[in-house]
């Protein structure tokens, strides 16, 4: 039996509750403006106002606002996002390891992008990979709604997501066996590692109306992820139908998920560690924790993305090798300082 969430309560010290936002909003603004100053033209951040205020000079404006303001808006989003499913999942499934791949809305976005890829789509026409990431994602959604509909447990998703996760993973691996030539095996890979290169307010429009929608459907549950704290049995004592609760839930990670991985690529261990760096400064209720974890999603992506310029590499980093060179040691950290977490 998994037990974090009032473990956490008891240890979040009192003066922590109302501070936990307003640091991480502060981090994320301060990691969105470094974000518009650093890169292969570094640009004075007071050339930085004067391009977004419409008075600056020509290609100073055209970079910060065609090319970094919605490279940071989109790691904003997507890192939020990535924050608020893993808690909202961590919460659904009542298991502190949950994060967005496991329900396969991850790796069925992954190969909805493999295909566009593979078939040349993305170089007809751009938008491509983004849509058919997004409708991978919704395909992938298709599978688990039955289940979710029947009110079926946490543990059933959980396998029915491996299960869709698993055949996503061996869609992409055969498109990578029968790849046509080279060229075409290092878009495929290197789109999977993960990256904000080269993202345009095109990608903005598309992904931001997604991932809105589906956060705003997770935070409409978040009184039912509170009662699921008490179980299945004191939830419905409550009032409330688990099948629809699970099916909205499901919809909106479906939505915002695809849409994130759409745009930016897999990107690993943001939803896994976001709620964890978070809960010990919440009271423990699941719904306190949402918008703390999706702020810490964004922080932690968009210091992600200034680290990979900041790097100096002949090529750019990938953003999802940087978020797993991040996130792995930081991972083990929280459940060394908690080790009854992995115990459960």
């Amino acid at each position: 039996m998994v037990q974090p969430v009032a473990s956490a309560a008891r240890r979040a010290p009192p003066f922590a509750l109302p501070l936990v936002a307003p640091i991480l909003l502060a981090v994320v603004v301060i990691a969105a403006s470094v974000s518009l100053v650093v890169g292969p033209a570094p640009i004075r951040m007071g050339a930085v106002f004067a391009a977004l205020a419409g008075h600056g000079d020509a290609i100073d404006t055209d970079i910060v606002l065609q090319i970094r303001a919605p490279r940071a808006l989109l790691a904003i989003l997507i890192g939020g996002m990535l924050g608020l499913a893993g808690a909202a999942l961590q919460g659904l499934l009542r298991n502190p390891l949950a994060d967005p791949a496991v329900i396969g809305t991850s790796n069925a976005a992954a190969l909805g992008a493999v295909i566009a890829l593979y078939f040349g789509l993305a170089k007809t026409f751009p938008m491509a990979l983004p849509l058919m990431a997004v409708a991978g994602a919704l395909v992938g959604l298709v599978a688990l709604l039955p289940m979710a509909r029947r009110g079926e447990g946490p543990t059933t998703l959980i396998l029915a997501g491996v299960a869709v996760s698993a055949l996503a993973g061996a869609g992409v691996s055969l498109a990578l066996n029968l790849a046509p030539n080279p060229y075409a095996v290092s878009e495929i890979a290197f789109w999977l590692l993960g990256s904000l290169t080269d993202r345009s307010v095109q990608h903005l429009v598309l992904a931001a109306p997604l991932i809105l929608a589906g956060g705003g459907l997770i935070l409409w549950q978040a009184r039912a992820l509170d009662a699921l704290a008490l179980g299945e049995d004191g939830a419905r004592s409550l009032g409330f139908d688990l099948g629809r609760v699970r099916l909205t839930l499901i919809a909106g990670l479906a939505l915002g998920v695809g849409a994130a991985v759409a745009v930016s690529g897999v990107v690993g261990f943001v939803g896994l560690i976001a709620p964890h760096l978070v809960r010990p400064f919440t009271d423990g209720r699941p719904s306190r924790t949402l918008v703390p974890s999706a702020l810490a999603g964004a922080a932690l992506l968009s210091v992600a993305d200034v680290v990979v310029r900041l790097i100096p590499t002949q090529t750019e980093l990938r953003l999802g090798v940087v978020t797993a060179f991040l996130g792995a040691p930081m991972f083990i950290l929280i459940l060394l300082r908690d080790g009854r977490w992995s115990r459960a």
